[in-house]
């Protein structure tokens, strides 16, 4: 289903969709869809910059987590589990 819009352009944008609308060989609507279309599609996407920052705040992060052996990390989850069930409980967990 279409919809009719009325928009206002700048001469420049407008000989711009025509020009492309042209050299493909398509409507000047074809070419404003597309375009909103992928304009869309990139609205959501991060600059450079932003992505850039995250990746630096990643890299920091990555950089911190321990180095200890995962036999250690388990054992120390597992102390903690016990002393949940153990404390939190108001009857004694199942065995």
């Amino acid at each position: 289903m279409a919809s009719k819009r009325t928009f206002t352009l700048d001469d420049e944008t407008a000989a711009r969709i025509d020009r492309t609308a042209v050299r493909l060989g398509t409507s000047r609507s074809r070419v404003v869809r597309e375009a909103v279309r992928e304009y869309a599609a990139r609205v959501g996407q991060l600059s450079d910059d932003e992505r850039r920052r995250l990746l630096g705040v990643f890299d920091d992060l990555v950089s911190r987590i321990p180095t200890r052996p995962a036999a250690q990390a388990d054992r120390e989850i597992a102390a903690v589990r016990r002393a949940r069930r153990a404390g939190s409980r108001r009857t004694p967990p199942p065995s």
